[in-house]
C-alpha cells in the first residue's frame, strides 16, 4: 500500500508542470560540472517524499534553504582554506531560493558553487606545487593557523596564498621529522600534491549530486540520507555483509589501483594468483578486451572488476615487487559471492577470577545488526543475518566452551536491521515485546519476539559505548528494561528514529525511466554517469527516509537520550562531540505509554553493589586514570587552532609526547608482567589490553556472586 502511494505521488510529481531549471553561470579555468536530468528528477521527488513522508512533516522553504547553503559550504570548506570572502557573498543570493528550485529540479546554483570550489582548490595546488621548493627558514618563530573554521573568509586569493605556503612548510617539517632528506621530502611533497589535483580534478556530478543531498537531507535530520547508485550498493553490501566479486580490497596509490587484502574464502584466495600489494593495471570482462585503468578512479576501477557470481573477469596485474614497467600478469577468476566474516559476529572466551572462584565468559563482538535480505527473499536457507551467527555462537560457547555466562559486545556498533535487533533479543528473552514504533501519523506499533524460548538462559551483560546506535541501543534497553541482565559502558548514541529504505527506481513506471533516457541522449553533460539511453541503465538511487521513532517497551525514546547503563564507565570518546543530542536537526526525546511486558527480574539492588565495585576499581585503576587525563588533554587540543613552524620546537614537543606515552606504556605493560618496550618498538597484538572489556568481565564475576538468590523467568533454552 505505501508503495502504491508513493508510486502515486512520484509520478504526479514528474507530469506536473515546472520551471525550466535556470541557465548554470559558467566558472573560467576548470571544466564545469552540471547536473544531468536524472538528478533533476531526483531532487524534485525528494524534496516530494521529505515534505509528504519524513516524521518531522517539514515544508521546504526558505529557513531550510539557508540551513542547506550553509551546511553544503562547510561541507565543501570546513577551514575556510578555499573560498574567498566575495565568493561567499556571491552565494548570499541563493540563501532562500534553494527552497524554490529543488522543487523545480533546478540544480544550477549548487553546481556552480561547486565550479567555484573546485577554481578555488585547483589554484591552491597550482600555488603549493610552486612553494614546495622554496627554501623555507625552519628555525623561524611563525605558525601555521590549520583551523580557520572561526575566522572571517579571506579577502582574496593572495590572503590565502600565506596560509597555503605555511601548510607546504608544516608538511616538509613533518617529512623532516620522519628521517628523510630534503631533496626526497621536495619529491614526496610533489608527488603527494600532484595525486591529490589529479584525484580531485576526476570528481563527477554524481559525487557533487552527493555532497549536495547530503547537507540537503541533514538539514532535515541527521539520519535522512540520499545514496547516489554507487554509494546505494555500498550501503546494501554493508547491510548484508556480503557482495559478489573477486574477494579483495583495494586502493589507490600513486594513480594505481594496488590490492591492499586478500579476503579469506573468496576466488582471489582460492586461487592464489593475486597477493596484497599487487598492482591492476587493465581489466576485461570474460573474454572481451583489455580496458587499461591506470589513472581511472579507484570506484570506476572496483565496479568493473565487481560483477554477478559465475562470470568471469580477466585482469592484468604487475606482480608485488615489481616494476610498472615488468611485463604483466594475466590473471583469471570466476566471481563469486563474499561473505564478510571478518566484519560478522565473533566469539572469544575469557576465563576471570572473583573472590578466589574462576568463571568462564564468552564474549560475543557484534560490529552491526546485519541481514542479507535479498538472499532472504529469494529462498535462500543458509542466508548471512546477525541472529542466525550469533545464534550458533551461543551454542559453541555453550556446547564446547561450557561457558558460565555471556557477554554482547555492542562497542561501536552503529546499529542496522531493525527485525534483527528484535530477533536477536527474542535470543535471550522469552516471547513479549521488544520495541514500540510510532510512525508520522502517531499510531504505535509493539513488535515483538514471538518465539518461544531462548538460545541462552545463563547469567548476561552487555557492553555498549558513545558509538553504540540505534538497533544496539533498542537490544541493550530491552535486556535492561526486562531485568535480563547488565548493561555496562558509557550513555550510548541516542539515535531513536526509523528509516525506510526507498529505491527510488522502483517508484518510477517505466515510461518515465524511457523519457528520462531519452533526455539525457539529447543533452549530454559534463561528468553524466550513464552513457547509453537504455533505461535500466538508469538508476535514480536509494533514499533512506526518517519516518518513525523507536521507544523503549518502557516506553522510553531512545532519541537524543540514548540508553543510560546499569555501570557507568568514563567515556572514550567526547560526548560533547559525538552523539545524537549534538546535531542540531536532531528530533527531540519523549515517552509513550509502557507496552505490555512483563520484566524476567529486578535487578535493581544487585546493580548498586555492582555500581558501588566498579566505582572502586576504576577509582584505583591506572588504565581509566590514563584515560581520564587522555579526555582531558583531547579537550586541551581541540581548543588550539596553530602549531609552532619552528622544527626543534616542534620536535622537542612530539619527542616530549612520545616520552609520556613510553612511559606510560611501559609502567601499564609492568603491571601485567610484560617487558619493556623501547623508543620505535612496536606493541604486537597479543600485548594490547581492552580494560572496558576486562572492566566489564570483572563487573560480570560479581553479578554472577551477588546475583544469587535472583530468579529470572525465562522460557525453555533452545
Amino acid at each position: 500500500m505505501l508503495k502504491r502511494i508513493f508510486l502515486i505521488i512520484f509520478t504526479a510529481a514528474v507530469l506536473a508542470c515546472h520551471a525550466a531549471p535556470k541557465p548554470q553561470p559558467i566558472v573560467d579555468g576548470v571544466t564545469n560540472i552540471k547536473p544531468d536530468e536524472q538528478q533533476q528528477l531526483v531532487i524534485k521527488e525528494v524534496v516530494n517524499l521529505i515534505e509528504s513522508y519524513n516524521y518531522k512533516k517539514i515544508q521546504i522553504n526558505d529557513s531550510i534553504s539557508s540551513l542547506i547553503l550553509d551546511r553544503y559550504i562547510k561541507a565543501l570548506d570546513p577551514g575556510r582554506n578555499y573560498f574567498i570572502a566575495s565568493d561567499i557573498k556571491d552565494f548570499e543570493k541563493y540563501r532562500n531560493t534553494l527552497d524554490d528550485d529543488f522543487k523545480n529540479g533546478d540544480l544550477s546554483a549548487p553546481f556552480y558553487i561547486y565550479n567555484v570550489y573546485a577554481k578555488r582548490l585547483n589554484e591552491y595546488f597550482t600555488y603549493s606545487l610552486a612553494q614546495i621548493k622554496t627554501k623555507f627558514d625552519f628555525n623561524q618563530n611563525d605558525t601555521y593557523i590549520y583551523d580557520r573554521e572561526k575566522m572571517p573568509w579571506a579577502t582574496s586569493v593572495t590572503a590565502l596564498n600565506d596560509t597555503w605556503k605555511k601548510r607546504v612548510k608544516y608538511e616538509l617539517i613533518n617529512l623532516n621529522l620522519a628521517g628523510t632528506t630534503g631533496a626526497k621530502n621536495i619529491e614526496t611533497l610533489t608527488k603527494r600534491y600532484q595525486n591529490l589535483q589529479s584525484q580531485t580534478s576526476k570528481a563527477n556530478n554524481q559525487d557533487v549530486f552527493q555532497i549536495l543531498m547530503d547537507a540537503f537531507t541533514e538539514s532535515i535530520d541527521p539520519h535522512t540520507n540520499y545514496f547516489n547508485p554507487s554509494n546505494a550498493v555500498a550501503f546494501n553490501e554493508d547491510m548484508s555483509r556480503s557482495f559478489e566479486g573477486i574477494g579483495a580490497r583495494l586502493q589507490l596509490e600513486n594513480e594505481v589501483v594496488k590490492i591492499s587484502e586478500i579476503i579469506p574464502g573468496g576466488p582471489a584466495f582460492k586461487g592464489k594468483q593475486l597477493s596484497a600489494g599487487d598492482k591492476i593495471i587493465a581489466v576485461a570482462q570474460g573474454d572481451g578486451e583489455f580496458v587499461d585503468v591506470v589513472g581511472w578512479r579507484l570506484d570506476v576501477t572496483v565496479t568493473k572488476i565487481k560483477g554477478p557470481k559465475g562470470t568471469k573477469v580477466r585482469l592484468k596485474v604487475i606482480p608485488v615487487g615489481k616494476e610498472m614497467s615488468s611485463k604483466p600478469v594475466i590473471v583469471e577468476l570466476v566471481r563469486e559471492k563474499i561473505i564478510l566474516e571478518d566484519q560478522s559476529a565473533k566469539k572469544k572466551v575469557k576465563t576471570i577470577n572473583t573472590n578466589g572462584k574462576s568463571y568462564k565468559i564468552g564474549v560475543i563482538s557484534l560490529p552491526a545488526f546485519y541481514a542479507d535480505f535479498k538472499a532472504a527473499n529469494s529462498g535462500d536457507k543458509n542466508y548471512k543475518s546477525t541472529t542466525r551467527d550469533v545464534r550458533k555462537l551461543i551454542d559453541s560457547l555453550k556446547t564446547f566452551d561450557k561457558v558460565d555466562a555471556i557477554v554482547m559486545d555492542l562497542r561501536s556498533n552503529g546499529g542496522g536491521s531493525l527485525v534483527e535487533a528484535i530477533s536477536l533479543t527474542g535470543l535471550f528473552i522469552d516471547k513479549g515485546p521488544v520495541v514500540q514504533v510510532k510512525d508520522l501519523r502517531g499510531k504505535i506499533e509493539v513488535d515483538e519476539d514471538e518465539n518461544t524460548g531462548v538460545a541462552w538462559d545463563g547469567p548476561f551483560g552487555v557492553i555498549v559505548d558513545r558509538l553504540s546506535a540505534s538497533a544496539s541501543e533498542i537490544f541493550a534497553g530491552a535486556i535492561q528494561d526486562y531485568g535480563r541482565g547488565i548493561v555496562m559502558g558509557t550513555q550510548t548514541y541516542g539515535k531513536g528514529t526509523v528509516q525506510s529504505s526507498i529505491d527510488l527506481n522502483k517508484l518510477v513506471n517505466p515510461g518515465m525511466l524511457q523519457r528520462v533516457a531519452g533526455l539525457i541522449t539529447k543533452n549530454k553533460t559534463t561528468g553524466t554517469a550513464p552513457s547509453s539511453t537504455n533505461p535500466a541503465d538508469i538508476n535514480l538511487g536509494q533514499i533512506n527516509l526518517t519516518m518513525a521513532k523507536f521507544y523503549r517497551v518502557a516506553g522510553s525514546s531512545t532519541q537524543h537520550k540514548g540508553v543510560t547503563p546499569d555501570v557507568v564507565f568514563p567515556s572514550i570518546y567526547p560526548m560533547d562531540k559525538i552523539g545524537e543530542d549534538t546535531e542540531p536537526s536532531a528530533l527531540p526525546w519523549d515517552v509513550i505509554p509502557t507496552s505490555n511486558f512483563k520484566p524476567v527480574a529486578n535487578l535493581a539492588a544487585v546493580k548498586a553493589g555492582l555500581l558501588k565495585n566498579s566505582e572502586q576499581r576504576i577509582s584505583s585503576s591506572l588504565d581509566f586514570k590514563y584515560l581520564k587525563q587522555d579526555i582531558s588533554d583531547l579537550k586541551k587540543r581541540d581548543a588550539e587552532v596553530s602549531v609552532t613552524l619552528n622544527e626543534n620546537k616542534l620536535k622537542a614537543e612530539r619527542e616530549a609526547q612520545e616520552a609520556k606515552s613510553l612511559a606510560r606504556q611501559n609502567e601499564l605493560r609492568a603491571l601485567r608482567g610484560l617487558p619493556a618496550i623501547k623508543k620505535g618498538e612496536k606493541i604486537t597484538k597479543q600485548d594490547a589490553f581492552d580494560f572496558i572489556e576486562d572492566e566489564s568481565l570483572k563487573v560480570m564475576g560479581d553479578f554472577m556472586q551477588q546475583s544469587g538468590n535472583y530468579v529470572m523467568n525465562l522460557g525453555t533454552a533452545f
